[in-house]
């Protein structure tokens, strides 16, 4: 049994993970929230008490400020509150950081995104190979339980990736991991999470076909598909990190991620790339100052966090699995809906980042109960999925699953084509207006058929 919480962030996320966290606190113990910038996390805590989220008034919440980056501090900090669990929900930038400090305090670690090194984009995969993985004996030897990426995706996705293979299949084809988010928050262009991370994701699309990584341009193999509850969406192959645990972990030909985006956000990425503002690497100005291009549109674009209030509309994330039960085809979408109306109602907060917050709440409970604490590093996929879905069930994320008829029009091929034909149907056609911006953002007519009148 494990006691007592370090949350390490204060962003849209960590505002998710404390809320749940501190509705939970009978089971998870005392909280700390913990960022380079105090207040960020104090008005966390005060958005906590406003709604009354506390449940066991006996237990402390509270803030400390820390730089991550900083092994030992936070290794005295772990120490000095007495934090068994620590939920890493920093920039992905700090994760090995935390980790070590984690190994030196003798604390359970858990993240919800694979580590970057700041200087590098897209490496080349297996993406946990090159830092996490390289921990892991060292978790062993010491006996510290690691569970990486366990927010959505990476994350519940896995869980669901392990749930397939447990339940659902004998053999597994292939894993067609759809994440679209049919919301609209009303601004001219957002990314709904940290723009640097999430920017520089889309540089490389690495997918695991046939048992092998390749690799693809960005946005350049498009898919529409009709999702349960949002409709239908356009989708584009993806890389994503959890990709590189699940080629290793589940036994499946192919495993692919396809994420939805509109014309609008292909059309200014692609600007925004083209022209060099999405550089992670410094230019040097005319007055000698160096900047980064990537850091420029940060600073430039809206805090995700801000987005919340007027956020519409649904996000649909889940597994569309091909492959065999008892000598016969079988495909299954196993899936999870989120409103982000509701999600603000319920926390203040907009559907992408309550998606990525609650997950990580739910592996602490399990690891604070024993349930969860293999004692060494894990990805999520190598867990026991069944008791994290069925609290994910009770504590805000609710999945469904879908029996899809094999070949139907509900099925799903993600099998990819030849590059030049894949190109031509993955074309973004936009409309712009210099003098009224929004207009891009603007529903286009639906398209009116006049009946045939026979004469």
């Amino acid at each position: 049994m494990k006691k007592n919480v370090l949350i390490i962030g204060a962003g849209g996320v960590a505002h998710v993970t404390a809320h749940k966290a501190a509705m939970n606190n009978d089971v998870l113990g005392d909280i700390c929230i913990a960022s380079r910038t105090l207040s960020k996390c104090d008005e966390i805590i005060e958005s906590v008490r406003k709604m009354k989220h506390l449940k066991d008034p006996s237990k402390k919440l509270y803030s400390r400020q820390l730089d991550a980056f900083d092994i030992q501090a936070t290794a005295k900090l772990i120490r000095e509150t007495g934090s068994e669990i620590v939920i890493n929900l920093g920039n992905a930038f700090v994760n090995m950081s935390v980790l070590e400090a984690c190994l030196q305090a003798g604390a359970s670690y858990i993240d919800t995104a694979i580590h970057e090194d700041p200087d590098k984009v897209c490496e080349n995969p297996p993406w946990y190979a090159n830092y996490e993985w390289k921990r892991k004996d060292k978790c062993k030897e010491k006996g510290i339980t690691a569970i990486l990426g366990a927010g959505f995706d990476p994350g519940v996705v896995n869980a669901y990736c392990a749930l397939a293979q447990k339940r659902y299949f004998d053999k597994i084809d292939t894993i067609d991991i759809l994440d679209v988010n049919a919301g609209s928050h009303g601004r001219y262009f957002s990314t709904n999470f940290d723009p640097e991370i999430n920017f520089r994701e889309f540089v490389k699309v690495w997918a695991w076909i046939d048992r092998q990584w390749r690799e693809y341009p960005t946005h350049s193999v498009k898919r529409v598909y009709d999702f349960p509850v949002v409709g239908e969406c356009p989708i584009y192959l993806n890389g994503h990190d959890e990709l590189h645990s699940l080629f290793k972990n589940i036994d499946a030909n192919s495993i692919r991620f396809w994420m939805g985006f509109g014309d609008h956000y292909i059309n200014v990425f692609t600007v925004l790339r083209t022209l060099g503002f999405l550089s992670h690497l410094p230019v040097k100005l005319t007055t000698g100052q160096e900047v980064v291009p990537l850091k420029v549109v940060k600073a430039l674009l809206p805090d995700p966090k801000t987005l919340a209030p007027g956020y519409t509309g649904k996000t649909c994330i889940g597994n569309f699995v091909r492959g065999w039960k008892d000598g016969k085809k079988r495909e299954i979408l196993i899936y999870q809906v989120s409103d982000h109306h509701k999600c603000y109602e319920e926390l203040g907060s907009q559907g992408i980042s309550y998606t990525a917050g609650v997950p990580p709440v739910a592996t602490a409970m399990l690891l604070a109960s024993g349930i969860w604490d293999p004692k060494t590093m894990v990805n999520i996929e190598e867990l026991d999925p069944e008791p994290f879905i069925a609290i994910l069930d009770k504590i805000g994320l609710p999945t469904d699953v879908k029996e899809i008829k094999p070949g139907s029009g509900d099925s799903f091929d993600g099998t990819i084509g030849a590059l030049e034909d894949e190109l031509e149907k993955s074309t973004a056609t936009v409309t712009v207006s210099a003098a009224n911006p929004m207009i891009a953002l603007a529903p286009k007519p639906a398209v009116r058929h006049k009946a045939k009148v026979k004469k």
